[in-house]
């Protein structure tokens, strides 16, 4: 779901004109960032078209072709490191927790239940 909401975050920031920020954390294991530039581990992007040559965001992992202090940067995280997505303007956004390693459940077998329905009569 996390990819989902994601996107559905910087979609809304884009349309109300703001500038969409991301958080990754770079303690994750599988991120690859300049971590000398991030504060208690986490790195805040800057992702919007302005300032990004290369943003591409998988249900698997995110990359981004980003400068800092005028040098040219690469970033790759796998999704579970993003912990937050937000509009530089305002704050408002949508945070998460960093995600384990951990198997998705599995769905159950078999149909789902039928409701049983009651008759109540007053």
């Amino acid at each position: 779901m996390r990819p989902y909401l994601i996107r559905a975050v910087i979609d809304w920031v884009v349309d109300n004109g703001h500038t969409p920020l991301m958080v990754i954390d770079c303690r994750v294991d599988g991120v690859d960032a300049p971590g000398e530039h991030a504060v208690d581990g986490k790195l805040t992007l800057n992702i919007s078209a302005t300032a990004t040559a290369r943003f591409a965001l998988g249900d698997q992992g995110v990359e981004v072709d980003c400068r800092f202090r005028g040098r040219p940067a690469r970033v790759t995280a796998p999704i579970g490191a993003v912990v937050g997505v937000f509009a530089k303007e305002t704050g408002v956004g949508m945070s998460f927790s960093v995600a384990k390693d951990e198997p998705a459940p599995a769905p159950p077998e078999g149909p789902p239940p039928r409701p049983k329905l009651t008759l109540v009569r007053g």
